[in-house]
């Protein structure tokens, strides 16, 4: 008798094991499960949909959006520097040089705020209101997202608008710079 023979009655029982237990373990597709169902293992270790939980039904709530800090505007170590002599050189009534110090500052930062409210507190200092209200307008455009450096570009525009008269106009950048600094 061959090997295939002395099994050929077992074959029908082992195709059938197989069968079913290949139908045990997979299942129907999750995505085929109706909406709000789950699957849980029985006893016999086959997958049955039920009811999923009410609460779980319930969309859940959108995170906030994303809100950044608030940036901070900082000088860096060379502008630092040259900021720092300048104020010297206001100091001992060397204007010109003091302006042209801060300018090397203003090309190694042109994007930073500090430098321009810098440059226009010297320009202001110097009775200078005009070259003084400019700066603290390209200040106003480059402190974005900055409270601190908003609140200081709107307080020169304050000076330099007052020391030009225009009384109205400096209280109102005043009252821009105060409230920038309560929130």
């Amino acid at each position: 008798m061959t090997v295939l023979g002395r099994h050929a009655a077992a074959i029908p029982a082992l195709t059938a094991v197989l069968v079913l237990s290949a139908c045990a373990l997979s299942g129907p597709p999750l995505a085929r499960q109706g909406a709000g169902t789950a699957a849980a293992p029985s006893a016999a270790g086959s997958a049955t949909p039920f009811p999923a939980p009410a609460e779980a039904a319930a969309p859940a709530a959108a995170p906030p959006p994303y809100v950044p800090p608030p940036k901070q505007f900082h000088l860096g170590a060379a502008a630092s520097a040259l900021v720092t002599q300048a104020h010297r050189q206001a100091a001992g009534g060397d204007y010109g040089q003091a302006v042209a110090t801060l300018e090397r500052a203003q090309r190694i930062e042109p994007d930073n705020p500090l430098v321009w409210i810098e440059l226009g507190r010297l320009q202001l200092d110097a009775n200078n209101g005009a070259q003084a209200d400019a700066m603290a307008r390209k200040a106003l455009s480059l402190a974005t997202g900055d409270p601190a450096a908003q609140s200081a570009a709107w307080q020169l525009l304050a000076d330099s608008l007052r020391a030009r008269g225009r009384n109205a106009e400096a209280a109102d950048a005043d009252h821009r710079a105060a409230a920038l600094l309560t929130h």
